[in-house]
């Protein structure tokens, strides 16, 4: 005997409907990439205020999502995973003063951006003591190392941050700081060795000395030394 077609209907939709549900959901494929280099006039921060400083040069891309231009960013990334790297982020900043007529557009070194590929997902990382004109950031896994300055910007630190990781794994004066008088640059750039885990620092005014890591702490390695003595 047939079905009456109301019922035939219902059977229809009910069988869709389970279809449906059991489909698998499949989340939306972005795109996340650095465009092309440009070439931007730039003064660094610690040569802006010396009389008769002729601008230099920076070369920028953009970081396009999904066709986008979402930041701009200077340097060379650091593939951190798979799918994450960092990047340093430049930002236009307008420099005119209080009743200077028009905008004054500069470019400035900013933080550093930690992009997700697969969520097309960028944050600004809080390296700790960072310092935009001071910091030169040598990345190593999820490690930073940098020259910082201390909150009471007093010192010159030997810094080592992790990501994810609030605290900072080495945090340890190299020098006194005075922000009105000191050397450009304030470090030369950091030095990274695999095994054992340790990381050189070269500050301009004081020897280089090194800070070996054992997971989430860090041990002084004085230079010269080795990790055994």
């Amino acid at each position: 005997m047939a079905l009456p077609k109301p019922f035939l209907l219902l059977k229809f939709f009910s069988v869709c409907s389970v279809l449906f549900w059991c489909l698998p959901s499949f989340a939306k494929v972005h795109t996340v990439a650095l465009g092309a280099w440009r070439t931007v006039l730039y003064t660094a921060p610690t040569l802006a205020a010396r009389p008769n400083t002729k601008p230099t040069t920076l070369r920028v891309r953009p970081l396009v999502v999904d066709g986008r231009v979402l930041e701009w960013t200077a340097g060379e990334m650091h593939e951190v995973t798979d799918r994450s790297f960092v990047v340093r982020r430049v930002v236009r900043l307008n420099d005119a003063l209080p009743g200077e007529s028009g905008a004054h557009w500069i470019w400035s070194l900013g933080p550093w951006l930690w992009v997700d590929r697969a969520k097309a997902h960028i944050s600004a990382l809080h390296l700790p003591e960072f310092d935009p004109a001071i910091s030169d950031v040598v990345w190593f896994r999820d490690y930073a190392a940098y020259c910082g300055i201390s909150s009471t910007g007093t010192h010159l630190n030997a810094v080592v941050a992790q990501l994810g990781v609030r605290r900072p794994l080495v945090a340890k004066a190299l020098s006194k700081w005075t922000a009105d008088d000191h050397p450009t640059p304030a470090c030369a750039a950091a030095t990274w060795q695999r095994q054992p885990l340790q990381v050189e620092f070269h500050p301009t005014t004081s020897a280089a000395v090194s800070y070996q890591l054992y997971g989430l702490t860090a041990a002084l390695v004085e230079e010269g030394e080795s990790a055994e003595e």
